[in-house]
């Protein structure tokens, strides 16, 4: 979304919020991004990117009608359950697509293959699913699940289904497990956890739960200025993490209002090193933009550009390109 809004002339469409993250989309529109949920409303001519969770293919062939230039931004995670979801109800599969109703990944993931998929909320269990041949059902999942909502379906679907068949790698999101990881050994020694994200992030939500889910009381917060004093009294250990799409100058500032009297210390489980190559049609659009710019500027092969140190930037640093001159908004900065 960063090259987007640096590339093109304001408006720039995004069909849904690029993330789940009240600040990054309140950045976004304050730099001239304007998001839709429904494709139609892109006015024709108009560049457009679609959200990192996934759109359906009526979305993505009505963005191609529509727009100059279309940015497919899905999580690499999310395109690899579509082409599961695919491959399974080609093979005559009925599949248990676990997640969360109305959420804009479960929403183009069962677009995928409507007759063939069931969503199943993880509180609900099976209740309801009745498949055509028993020995072919299988069982996907949306990437931003709390652990434990996906291990108790599938030990459910593994009893009553014996040849269920599921993914070879886990669908769930390294950010958000790795995160859960974290919740799940920092509730051994917090007496209470602050988890910074937005309401209608499913990741955030899931860290909230798992922290309940070990006895620590947990409060989600979108900035610091939500901390209720109430929550600190007669704590000792406050944890504080994030969801997945959280920016980092938040997370701070939450433990700058705890104001903890010894210091804080950096919490770690692992460390997380992979890489995610920016979308193919936008590296393929920069690319050939940039080459058009060398060509009328030198003769000499220019030095490696933004795009080649893709890799070395963090999110946090494109954020700050995007920021930079925006007015603070009351509550967030």
């Amino acid at each position: 979304m960063t090259w987007m809004v640096r590339i093109f002339d304001g408006p720039v469409y995004c069909f849904h919020e690029i993330v789940h993250n009240e600040w990054v989309v309140g950045a976004f529109e304050r730099v001239g991004v304007v998001f839709v949920d429904d494709i139609s409303e892109v006015p024709e001519g108009a560049p457009v990117m679609l959200s990192a969770h996934g759109s359906a293919p009526e979305v993505v062939e009505g963005a191609g009608d529509r727009a100059a230039v279309v940015i497919d931004a899905v999580c690499p995670l999310v395109t690899k359950v579509h082409h599961e979801v695919k491959r399974m109800a080609e093979d005559g599969f009925d599949i248990i697509y676990v997640g969360h109703e109305g959420h804009d990944e479960a929403v183009g993931t069962v677009a995928e293959a409507p007759s063939s998929i069931t969503l199943v909320e993880p509180e609900r269990g099976l209740e309801g699913f009745a498949p055509r041949d028993p020995d072919r059902v299988a069982l996907l999942a949306q990437t931003t699940l709390g652990m434990y909502e996906w291990q108790s379906v599938m030990e459910t679907a593994a009893s009553r289904y014996p040849e269920v068949r599921t993914a070879r790698k886990s669908d769930l999101c390294y950010a958000t497990t790795n995160r859960q990881s974290a919740v799940q050994e920092l509730s051994e020694t917090a007496d209470l956890i602050l988890v910074v994200g937005s309401e209608n992030s499913s990741n955030t939500q899931a860290l909230v739960r798992v922290a309940h889910e070990h006895g620590v009381p947990a409060h989600r917060v979108d900035s610091a200025a939500e901390v209720d004093e109430a929550w600190l009294e007669g704590v000792e250990v406050v944890g504080v993490t994030a969801g997945a799409s959280a920016p980092d100058h938040l997370v701070q500032e939450v433990i700058d209002r705890v104001a903890p009297t010894l210091g804080f210390e950096i919490f770690r489980v692992t460390e997380e090193e992979e890489y995610f190559p920016l979308p193919r049609q936008l590296r393929r659009f920069v690319s050939t933009l940039q080459t058009l710019v060398e060509a009328s500027l030198t003769a000499a092969p220019a030095p490696p550009g933004p795009l080649e140190r893709d890799r070395e930037w963090t999110a946090t640093e494109a954020l700050d390109l995007v920021t930079a001159g925006i007015p603070p908004v009351t509550g967030q900065s």
